[in-house]
C-alpha cells in the first residue's frame, strides 16, 4: 500500500488505512514475536484474508468487504443492461 497525503488539516486521507493496521496490530501482532519473517508475513496474510473475506463491517451491512464488492459489482452490470 502506498500512504496518500491531503492538505494540510485534513486528517480523513489516511484513516481507513490506519483503522486497518490498528486492527491488525490489535488483533494479531500485540505481544508477539516471531522466529521468521516469513512466520510473521504469513500471519499478516491469513489475517488480511479473514478481514476481507469472514470479516463483518457495521459501515458496510454488517457483510464482508468481499460481499459488498460482489453486491455493488452485480448492481453494477445490472444497470449496464
Amino acid at each position: 500500500m502506498r500512504s496518500s497525503m491531503s492538505r494540510k488539516g485534513n486528517c480523513w486521507d489516511n484513516a481507513p488505512t490506519e483503522s486497518l493496521w490498528g486492527s491488525l496490530k490489535v488483533g494479531r501482532l500485540h505481544g508477539r514475536r516471531f522466529a521468521t519473517r516469513r512466520e510473521a508475513m504469513d500471519e499478516i496474510v491469513d489475517w488480511l484474508t479473514f478481514y476481507n473475506h469472514r470479516r463483518l463491517h457495521s459501515s458496510l451491512g454488517y457483510v464482508s468487504p468481499m460481499q459488498f464488492e460482489r453486491a455493488w459489482l452485480a448492481a453494477q452490470q445490472r444497470q449496464a443492461a
